[in-house]
């Protein structure tokens, strides 16, 4: 009984250590260790969280083989933490460490922290408004147009979107803002252009994610098509020095088109993909900046899941 306890004891001063220092591999493993789980019956609580996860990926993840980066992993993570009994934000803070050992060149604004907290706040705000991440609807096309304001701000964005229903009596979309470090999402202004009207709003101050109902005034059924058009007026926020489109389902064309003001050009524009808010930026080509429309613009003639964006650099 006595080698048990000081076992148990071990375990757990292991456990405290790893939350600490990390990395999340070791961190995972002790809590896992501490807890006596087998990773089956690890993966049977998560699947009562909704969470599904295989053993094999479980293991790769206490073994540091692989990390958790997909949105249904990082919603593991999050399980994880209550299921192991663990801090709020224990394992995801490692996570973040990790991630900014690995790419330290990634810029502040969206690094794997403020997505990894970004995220967990969309599936609160998307939960509150009763919605599903595709609300029954594939996009076969979209149009966005970022304005970049004078004092290089993101002053607003507008997207034209085409969509179809996959399911009977779709009659919704929930579009997701996320401004730039320090902007105000509750004076953040919703825009219904064409074909829609604006529903409920829900925001979170500290991560900058707003949420918003774009109501259609029809139910559609699958297979019917859909195009409207809406918009966001921002300007809350400083400098602005990218902006990412993540998809979390493949889809149809994207097109991006960012567009700066004339008293304030930047010095260089480029795409990049990331294969995950985790994952090292790639695909990273320059962009010519048009002299009379001051735009840059990309095209994806059909989405893949993960990030795409263009950023820009400033004197």
């Amino acid at each position: 009984m006595r080698h048990g306890t000081q076992h148990a004891d071990v375990a757990t001063a292991e456990l405290e250590t790893a939350l600490v220092g990390g990395p999340f591999h070791v961190a995972l493993r002790a809590a896992i260790t501490a807890r006596g789980l087998p990773l089956q019956r690890v993966q049977h609580h998560l699947s009562r969280y909704g969470v599904k996860v295989g053993v094999t990926s479980l293991s790769y993840w206490q073994q540091g083989a692989r990390r958790p980066q997909r949105p249904e992993s990082l919603r593991a993570v999050r399980a994880l933490e209550e299921i192991l009994q663990l801090p709020d934000e224990s394992l995801i803070r490692l996570l973040a460490k990790a991630d900014e050992r690995c790419d330290p060149q990634r810029p502040t604004g969206r690094s794997y922290r403020s997505l990894v907290e970004a995220s967990g706040v969309l599936e609160r705000l998307l939960a509150e408004l009763d919605s599903p991440l595709d609300g029954g609807l594939h996009t076969l096309g979209h149009h966005e147009l970022v304005r970049i304001g004078a004092h290089r701000e993101l002053l607003a964005r507008e997207s034209h979107h085409i969509v179809r229903a996959y399911k009977d009596g779709v009659d919704r979309y929930v579009a997701v803002h996320h401004g730039d470090p320090g902007c105000a999402p509750e004076r953040t202004a919703v825009r219904a252009l064409e074909n829609c009207r604006t529903g409920r709003v829900r925001w979170h101050h500290d991560t900058g994610v707003l949420v918003a109902e774009l109501l259609f005034d029809t139910r559609l059924r699958a297979g019917d098509t859909f195009l409207f058009r809406y918009g966001f007026e921002d300007g809350t926020a400083g400098a602005s020095s990218e902006y990412v489109r993540g998809f979390g389902f493949p889809g149809g064309q994207y097109a991006l088109q960012v567009r700066f003001a004339e008293e304030t050009l930047p010095v260089r524009c480029h795409r990049f993909t990331q294969h995950s808010a985790a994952a090292p930026r790639s695909g990273r080509q320059e962009l010519s900046l048009s002299g009379r429309h001051r735009s840059v613009h990309l095209v994806e003639p059909r989405v893949r899941s993960g990030i795409v964006g263009i950023g820009w650099d400033w004197e």
